[in-house]
Order: C-alpha cells, then structure tokens, then sequence
C-alpha cells in the first residue's frame, strides 16, 4: 500500500510556505516548556503528512511530551500516535509502542471524561491488534463509566475492534445487548442499536420488538437507525413487512424532519397501498412547508415528483394538488416552478377547478407586491400554468381570461407577452369566448406600455372584431391612440406654440359618436382639457411614431386593411363604406407622412413604406382576393401554427407516458413476492447502500454492452513503452472531481527511489493534494492516485512529469515527460430545454460568441445536425416538423446546461451546394454563444474535432 493510500481519518490544513525545520531543533523544542513542546509537536505532526520519516524523534515524544497531562498535547498526540509508522518495514510492531500502550491504559482509566472518551474515539483508528489486546479490559470499564460521551465512545470502540479483530472481543454482540438495554441516554443507545444492526440484526430485531410501542418516545438519532433497520430488514425479508409497517406509521408523526423524511420514503418502498403513499406524500409536502431551507424543499420535492411518476401513485397524489400548492407561499423561484410543474401534471378535471381559482388568487396577489426581482418571473409561470390548464380544460378558459387580460398593460413586457400569446390561442380556438375578449381587450387597448404587446394586441383586434359595433370601437381606439390629425401639423403647430397649454388637446374618454353616415365626430377621441401637459402624456402610439417605431404603424395599416374591408362586407350603404375607407386610407396617409419628415427620433424603413403603401392600395382597390388574403389566410396560417404546436406537445406527452407505462413482454415470467427465494429478493436495489455509493462518487452505472464502452476506453497513455517508467492514467469523473488514477511501472532493473508524480494544470482546475514520492523495485509496478476539483465547464489540460533517483547513482534526478490528458467537456454537459422567447432573451444577453465553420464529410443535413446533436450533448430546440423535408438548406436551435448550471446556445445553418453534385458536403457555420469565454471555446473545439464522422 502506498503512503497515498493510507487511509487517513484527521485532515490538517498546511500553510506550504513555511520552511520545514530540522530534526535536531525539534528535539530541543520537545524538551522546552509546554507552549514550545506543542508547536514543536504541531510540525511534527505537519512533517510526517508530508511523506517525512522522523525515527529519532519518536523516543523523545515517549520520554519528554507522553508523560504530560495538558489537555492540548494530549490532543496532539492523539493526532500523531494515529499517523506515526508503529511497524518495521517488515511489519513487526516496534518495541517503544508497548510503553505508548502503556500510557493509553492509564489514559483509559482518567477521572478527566474528556481524556478517557477522546482515547476511546482514537482507539477506533487503531489497525494494530498487538496494541488493543492490552486495552481490552480497560474499554469493557468505560461501558460503566458514569459520563454518557464515556459510554458511547466505548460503544464506538468495540464496535470497530469486533469488526477488525473480531477473536479480541468475541462476546461483543451479547455485551452490547445487555448494555442497550439498561442504558438511559439517547446517544448511548442509538450507537449500540447500530453496532448491533451492523454485527448481529437478530439481536437488533429481539430488541426493537422488546420497544416497539415506545418508538416515538425515542431521541431522533435513536429512530432514524430504528428506520435504517426496518428498512434493511423487509427490504431482505419482505415478509416481516406487516410487523413493522405500523412502527413506520407512527414515525411519520415524529418531530424530527430528518426522521419523518427517512420513514416515508421507507414507507412507500415497503408498501405500495393507496393510504401508505398518501400518509407519506402527506408528510412531505408538511416538510416542504416547514422547513426553511430551500435546499430541503427542492430535495423533497424530487421526491413527490418520483412518486408522481409511478402510475398508481399519480392518482393518490391527484387528491393532495390543494395541498401541494401551499407550497407556492415559498418565495424561492426554483421551488415554485418545480411546484407549479407538479400541479400541472396531477391536475385533472375533478379539481381544475380549485387549482385555477387558487392561481388566479396568486396572480392578483403579485400584481399587489412591492417590485423584487422574481416577482415579473413569477408572475410570468403563473401565466404559463394557467395558459396550459385553460389549453387542457377549455371550460376554464372564461374564468381565467379576465384576469389575466388585466396583465397586458403591465410593465413588464415578458409577462404581457405570454398573456398575449394565450389570449391569441384562446380567441382562436374557443368561438364562444371570442366576444368577451374582444371586449376586454377595447378596455384594456388604451393603457398597453410595451410596443410589443401594443402590435399583438392590434393583430388581434383587426383578425377577430366581426361585428359593426367592435369595428367602430376599434376604429375610435385607434383615433384615441393616435391624438389629433394630421399628426405633422399639429406637431408643428404644438412646437410653434400656436396651441397654448391650456387649450392643448387632449386625449378623453371613448365616446362611440357616430353620425348617419358612419363616419366619426372628431370630438370622439379629443377634447379640450386645461392643465399644462408634458411632452411624455402624448397617446401611446403616437408616442411610439415620434419615438421612431414605425413597425407598429405598418401592424396598425394591416389591421385597418382587415376591419375596413371586414365593414365593406358588413355595411351595404357605398356612402358609409367610403367614409370609413377613407378615414383609414387618412390615417395610413398621416403616418407616412410623419415618417418622412423631420419630426420622429428615426426616420421610417423602407419595409415600413412599402407595407403602408401596399394596405392603401388594397384599400382603394378592394378586390375579393386581396380580401381573402387579409381576412382568410392570415387565420389559416395562425391556425395551422397552432395545431402544429398542439401536435408537437401531444407526442412529447406520449413520448413522457411511453417511458412511465413499464412493458411487460408476452412471455416474461411473472414475480409472486410470497414465492420468491430470500436470496433472489436482495436483487432489488438496497437504497442506503445506493445512496452512500452516490455520496461517494461510487455510483454504478449499467455499463452498456457495448466493448467499447468499457473503463478501457478511458485510459490515457502517459509515457511510451520504451522509456525507463512506463505510466498510464484511468480518468474516473465524477461531476466536481476527477481522479486520476496512474499505474507507473518501473521498466529498469535498478530501484527507483523517490519517484515522484508532478501535475500541473491548464484552465479552470484545481489539483487538491501532491501525491506522495514511493520507492519502486526493479520491474516493480505501483498505483498512485491523485484528486482534481473542477470549478466551470472549460477545457481543462493536465500536464506533468515523473522525476526519481537512481539506487547508487550518483548523477541528477532523472525525469520522463508526460503526455498530456485532456478533460472531456462532454463530462459536464446535459442537454436541456427552453422556450423560444428565453432562447431569444439568452442569445441576446450573452456576449461570448464562437463562430465554428462546418468542414465535414458528410453529405446530409440532417445526419449533420444529429452527429452534431450526439458529439455536443446538446438539445435541438427547433420542432422535427420544421426540419422535415428537403429543400437544400436548414437552420436549427440547440440548448444544453452544464452541471455547474451555466447556459450554451448554438444555431446551426447549414446548406447543400446543390451546384457541386450529389456527393458535395455540407458547409455552413455553427455559432455558439455563452455567458462565459470558456464555455464557447470548448464547445467550438469540441465541434471542430468531431465534426467530420470517421468511418467504422
């Protein structure tokens, strides 16, 4: 065993940069007075981690600093009789560590509890069998000692030597036995219950049904072993479940969270009855309630979410949708997206109901709340949900849209935005709401902040106003918005001051004044008001014309179009319908007048002109297929969108239920727990041992059948094969770590003496330890390992060499150079999704980008994009019905997270060049972008090296 493998239980933090001392002023130092002799043992202590051998010095510390009684050196030396070689390099014990063993013995029979139970707990570190036989009778003392930290450190302590030396203390199970049950203190009994558990269950079990009433009289530390045993126990035996089922029951009821967390994931495992998974959902969600750190909340919530996903549980936890949604009063964001998830998934048509009144109740109490930064999130999943619940329940459609109609005028545009969106689902797929929303939209139109939402709304109105009155309300919305026209005069006039202040127009209530012949009373929209008004009180669009903003003015001409050619087909009267064009045609007229002159902050585009002057065209026009363009085809486009969209999350629905619903094949065998073998049940997965496996980065996965997928596959060679110390490194990740384990064979026929494995790092990794040197023998091979944390997703380069001494040579150290080992990116990154307006908001925040051009091989897009998809661990964001069909080129969105939770985007557009022939590769360019520089140029080098495909 290597010094790099001693196990080492204490852990000292070493300042490097102190220069060690020599041994001769130790010596001197350890003979001083009590401070001195306990720095001197502190380096001591310090030099001996470091790989130095101190021989001379261990008589000195026996003579000198043993006999002391201060409490710190009786620390110290606790730390260094622990890491001090006590055998002769032929494993003999040496000869001083009988008068160490001697002063142990007395230490064990101390007044002071301090000492004797400290000397307990280091016994437990102890691998020397020669040392413990003496101290046998003194730790079987200790188990009487009057002080409880005594007692259970002497638990501890023949706990550990029964299961290293069992022949030192045979009796130890009947002993512990006899101690549990006269013993009174909490902590005493819950270390002999687990040694029992660990060395003779029976006597556990003997014990627990002795108690098994007074379990919830019993200190936490004492039920959750009490838990860790039933659990071992019908997990091994799932015939003794019946016996210890209610024990469970009543553990749910403890007032520890830990003990109620661990008996009701104990519960579900061993029961699968309705009332189990309800009593122990139940508790859960009271943990997530009570408990104040958002981690716990997150952690049990995975929990709910597991239980969810087993088909008989979902409808149990259908019930508890009121009571998982008290979990919602957490202000942390992340809990309550997983919470509102959840509730999406359970929800069902026997409680929509209550689900949607209690969401739109958290909507209103938002919009109620002073500003925080998670408010507009919040809000904005809240939306989403009811969004989804009003898709899947249209009856609750009327309900909602109300409220949340309310929201279009919010200042925050992302909110207003999904509220649009919905709205213009609902309106398309519910005929009977389509009135209430058209007039809830008239009330709200006025007060839109955003332009964006003002657009949406405009499209709206002009695609799903069918009556005369709407139109004429629309009409009158719009005057209102604009102010008085034309709009360059007035302005004009405005900054010549020929309209004072006090006569200045305003913008008033909505009144429908229409006259006989259709047209509108300019007084409808524009009164005289008094008060002196500042430049920002303009009507919203026209705010947004003289802002420069002229793609709202081209959205407004396109709705005109549509509701005046909507009124033509409504209205016989030509005398009504000319009046109403022409109002339109004056409005479009205005705006492109604006835009042409001075007046706005930006000029208007060409784009802009062009679609204004195309609607007053089919304005003055007014042919039957340019009337189907407008009032058909704009529908049927938004139609197909959507049905696409709804197809789109049906599959992803049927794809998540395919991968619940668990096939069984016609002629798989059937299990009968009653009749299955003891040793074939153990073939379920034991979760503590699953979770300490997980703790220590043990985890084992289904290794695929695949050779190639072998831990052979990720071997590096490090050296070559004629240099005199051959190495080769294992690279095991595991998430933050990566441990490197080095095989070096010596390949020379002399010794190597301090031979020494020295690493350095490139990019964002940190190397924990130095491996110790070793001494290998001629043709000898040895295993070192050494530990890297990793701080964020970038590629990240070890390098190093191997430096030793010849035996008997009397040259300089000699070296080999190694290879270099370069950490995998893929290792860290998962794909994941988004919508496409968070993609959008991230492309544009991100300010790395990486622009990789595609030198490939292949000769089809969409083998490209899946090559692509498979070397980066990407996700591809754009729907499978976009990128079907062939028509020579393809853009696609892909998205995925690193374990570190950092973002990575990258838009693939690539194209076929049909004029090289059939056989020509793809070209095009990937650009990725990041919050970070070493995110996009690991995932750019990523793609550059796999993006031509190598043929098997």
């Amino acid at each position: 065993m290597t010094a790099a493998e001693n196990v080492c239980y204490t852990l000292i933090n070493v300042p490097m940069d102190s220069e060690p001392p020599s041994e001769i002023s130790l010596k001197n130092d350890l003979k001083g007075d009590v401070k001195l002799k306990t720095e001197a043992l502190k380096k001591v202590i310090i030099m001996i981690l470091n790989g130095e051998k101190l021989p001379g010095l261990l008589m000195t510390i026996i003579r000198f600093v043993l006999p002391l009684q201060d409490h710190t050196i009786k620390k110290l030396l606790l730390v260094f009789w622990e890491i001090v070689p006590k055998t002769t390099p032929d494993g003999r014990l040496l000869q001083e560590m009988i008068l160490v063993c001697d002063a142990y013995r007395k230490d064990l029979q101390h007044p002071n509890e301090f000492i004797r139970g400290s000397t307990l707990r280091f016994l437990c570190k102890l691998k020397e069998a020669e040392l413990l036989e003496p101290l046998m009778p003194a730790i079987r003392a200790c188990l009487e000692h009057r002080h409880s930290y005594v007692r259970r450190n002497a638990v501890l302590a023949i706990y550990t030597i029964y299961r290293n030396f069992e022949h030192l203390i045979p009796d130890a199970p009947e002993l512990i036995h006899d101690f549990l049950v006269n013993e009174k203190d909490a902590s005493c009994k819950r270390n002999a219950f687990m040694m029992l558990i660990h060395a003779d269950q029976d006597r556990a079990l003997d014990y627990l049904s002795t108690c098994i009433d007074q379990v919830q009289t019993f200190g936490d530390i004492l039920q959750l072993v009490i838990v860790e045993l039933i659990y071992k126990v019908c997990h091994a035996n799932p015939s003794e479940r019946a016996r210890f089922i209610r024990c469970i029951y009543n553990l749910l009821q403890s007032s520890s969270p830990a003990v109620k967390y661990e008996a009701a994931g104990t519960l579900v495992t061993l029961s699968s009855a309705p009332t189990a998974i309800k009593a122990a959902a139940q508790c859960y969600i009271d943990l997530i309630i009570k408990e104040s750190d958002n981690n716990v909340k997150l952690i049990v919530l995975d929990r709910l979410i597991e239980l969810k996903e087993h088909p008989s549980h979902e409808r149990v936890l259908q019930d508890l949708v009121m009571d998982i949604l008290r979990v919602l009063s957490t202000p942390d964001l992340e809990v309550r997206k997983k919470t509102l998830q959840l509730a999406l998934d359970l929800v069902s048509s026997r409680n929509v109901e209550e689900l949607v009144i209690v969401l739109k109740k958290e909507v209103i109490k938002t919009n109620n709340v002073t500003e925080h930064e998670d408010t507009d999130k919040y809000r904005q999943l809240l939306v989403r949900t009811l969004h989804s619940c009003s898709v899947r329940f249209p009856d609750m459609a009327a309900n909602v849209i109300p409220v949340l109609m309310e929201f279009l005028s919010d200042n925050n545009e992302a909110a207003a935005a999904d509220v649009l969106e919905f709205v213009r689902e609902a309106i398309q797929r519910f005929d009977n709401l389509r009135p209430l929303i058209v007039e809830k939209m008239l009330e709200v139109f006025h007060a839109i902040k955003s332009v964006k939402i003002y657009r949406g709304a405009l499209w709206i109105l002009g695609e799903y106003c069918s009556t005369k009155e709407d139109i004429q309300s629309v009409m009158t919305e719009v005057r209102r918005s604009l102010g008085e026209i034309p709009i360059v005069e007035s302005e004009i006039k405005k900054e010549a001051g020929e309209l004072k202040p006090e006569e200045e127009v305003t913008v008033g209530p909505a009144q429908k004044l229409v006259t006989e012949m259709g047209t509108y009373a300019t007084q409808s929209a524009l009164s005289s008001s008094r008060p002196a008004k500042k430049e920002e009180d303009r009507p919203p669009l026209r705010g947004f014309l003289l802002d420069g903003d002229f793609f709202v003015a081209a959205s407004l001409a396109t709705t005109l179009t549509k509701i005046a050619l909507r009124y033509v087909s409504l209205v016989q009267e030509k005398k009504k319908q000319n009046s109403f064009i022409a109002e339109a045609m004056l409005l479009m007229a205005t705006i492109l007048h604006l835009g042409k002159s001075s007046l706005p902050k930006k000029p208007i585009t060409d784009d802009d002109v062009d679609r204004i002057s195309l609607c007053l065209k089919v304005l003055s026009e007014c042919s039957p297929l340019m009337n189907d363009i407008f009032n058909k085809e704009c529908r049927q486009s938004l139609s197909h969108m959507l049905s696409a969209k709804l197809e789109e999350e049906k599959l992803s629905q049927k794809k998540e239920s395919e991968k619940r619903n668990v096939t069984v094949q016609p002629d798989d065998p059937i299990s009968f727990m009653q009749l299955t073998a003891k040793n074939e049940m153990s073939s379920k997965e034991d979760q503590f041992q699953l979770s300490l496996l997980a703790a220590m980065g043990n985890t084992q996965r289904k290794e695929a059948a695949d050779p190639l997928a072998s831990k052979l596959n990720k071997v590096t060679q490090l050296t070559g094969f004629s240099d005199p110390v051959y190495a080769e490194a294992y690279v095991h990740v595991n998430q933050y770590d990566i441990v490197l384990d080095v095989l070096v064979v010596n390949q020379t026929s002399d010794t190597l003496q301090n031979c020494t494995l020295e690493l350095a790092t490139l990019g964002d990794l940190k190397l924990v330890e130095k491996p110790s040197p070793l001494t290998l023998a001629p043709h000898d091979f040895a295993n070192i390992k050494a530990n890297v944390k990793v701080a964020s997703t970038e590629n990240g380069i070890i390098f190093g060499n191997i430096v030793y001494d010849v035996s008997g040579a009397a040259s300089d150290r000699n070296c080999v150079v190694l290879s270099d080992i370069h950490i995998d990116i893929m290792d860290y990154i998962q794909p994941a999704s988004c919508t496409d307006a968070e993609f959008r908001q991230m492309w544009a925040e991100f300010e790395w980008e990486n622009k990789v051009t595609v030198n490939t091989n292949i000769i089809d897009l969409n083998e490209y994009l899946q090559h692509i998809l498979k070397s980066t661990n990407m996700k591809c964001l754009t729907p499978e019905k976009a990128l079907s069909g062939y028509c020579g080129f393809m853009a696609a969105n892909l998205y995925a997270r690193s374990i570190f939770g950092e973002d990575a985007l990258a838009n693939v557009s690539i194209e076929k060049p049909i004029h090289l022939g059939p056989d020509a590769p793809v070209t095009g360019h990937i650009r990725i972008r990041a919050k970070s520089q070493g995110m996009a140029l690991s995932l750019g080098d990523k793609i550059n090296l796999s993006q031509k495909k190598t043929s098997l």
